[in-house]
């Protein structure tokens, strides 16, 4: 199938890459979808247990579209439904809800990018583990920088503009106008076609790069751009 991105990483021989992309992505939109779901229980909403939607299986959390379209282009999308009415901060409720997924990218980005930090500069250098693993550690590192910073995009339906109507009820008025989820969607697509996007993808690189670096050069290890890249 031309053009696939599976059958072109595999044809250029980007095993380890594919599997990175693939884990990564599931388990990371899986991990974000269940932070929305811990923090909305602390808050008071049992919306999420009720559903039973607090499970590790990724097809709850993403439903079968979205595992469609991650196998056809290597984008995917998940949900945490959830009831702010029940949240026992009320508007601030949606702010804690709504950035927990985010955290979760953040957190998962910092474990992932300081364990890589660590096998750099202590694994097997010039072997292909040493290699593999890199790979794998940074594709997950990198992936959820950009998780995190995109879903704070103020756009809806991302977090960021669930965080922003936490903040202001001026906002959230603004928010609620039947036509801004059409809107949302539209620059949503200018986001993805536009530069942004790319600008996303380049600074989540040159911010987890250089910690890495960072960390990697204290330790007296590589530069994880002459491991990962090489």
């Amino acid at each position: 199938m031309s053009n696939w991105w599976v059958h072109d990483l595999y044809q250029d021989g980007r095993i380890v890459e594919l599997i990175s992309w693939a884990f990564w992505v599931i388990f990371s939109i899986t991990m974000h979808e269940l932070a929305h779901g811990w923090a909305a229980i602390w808050q008071g909403d049992d919306t999420p247990r009720r559903l039973n939607r607090m499970t590790a299986n990724p097809l709850v959390h993403m439903g079968q579209w979205s595992l469609i379209v991650f196998a056809l282009v290597g984008i995917a999308w998940g949900m945490m439904p959830v009831d702010p009415s029940r949240f026992r901060d009320r508007r601030f409720g949606r702010v804690y809800v709504s950035g927990a997924g985010p955290a979760m990218n953040v957190a998962l980005a910092i474990s992932a990018l300081t364990l890589l930090i660590l096998w750099l500069a202590w694994g097997p250098q010039g072997s292909p583990i040493h290699k593999n693993l890199a790979v794998f550690l940074w594709t997950g590192g990198w992936l959820n920088l950009v998780l995190a910073a995109f879903n704070l995009l103020p756009i809806p339906p991302l977090d960021g503009s669930s965080v922003l109507s936490g903040l202001s009820f001026r906002i959230y008025q603004f928010y609620q106008r039947p036509q801004m989820q059409m809107i949302g969607m539209f620059l949503l697509l200018a986001v993805f076609f536009s530069g942004i996007f790319s600008f996303i993808f380049l600074g989540a690189g040159a911010i987890g790069g250089l910690y890495v670096d960072l960390g990697s050069g204290i330790l007296g290890g590589p530069s994880v751009f002459d491991v990962v890249f090489a």
